[in-house]
């Protein structure tokens, strides 16, 4: 953490990312949808419709036609296979697709205006 408990943005999490992307979206005007985890008995999950659904970007924006797929990873997170599969599969159906980290700041601020 850096100073009066802010982390820098190389320090933050996924969740913090999610978090800061999320509000300025909304700021702007995006609809935003991001499903909630919520604990189980077996700890944190994100209910999945189907086994093809595991890897569904983390966030889904629309706003003035624009169509945006989000997802988010910390510094060192990587795209698992699966979602790779669904970024590309919405790529080819016409969404723009993004993989912001948080180290993107300034190109996230110019996508989302």
């Amino acid at each position: 953490m850096g100073r009066d408990n802010v982390a820098k943005e190389s320090e933050w999490s996924e969740a913090d990312l999610q978090k800061h992307v999320i509000e300025l979206a909304e700021l702007r005007g995006w609809r935003v949808y991001h499903a909630r985890p919520a604990q189980t008995g077996k700890g944190w999950r994100t209910p999945v419709g189907s086994d093809t659904s595991v890897g569904f970007p983390d966030l889904v924006l629309v706003r003035q036609g624009r169509l945006l797929v989000v997802e988010l990873k910390s510094e060192k997170g990587r795209v698992t296979p699966a979602q790779s599969e669904w970024l590309n599969a919405l790529m080819v159906a016409g969404a723009t697709v993004y993989v912001f980290k948080p180290s993107m700041l300034d190109q996230i601020l110019e996508v989302l205006r």
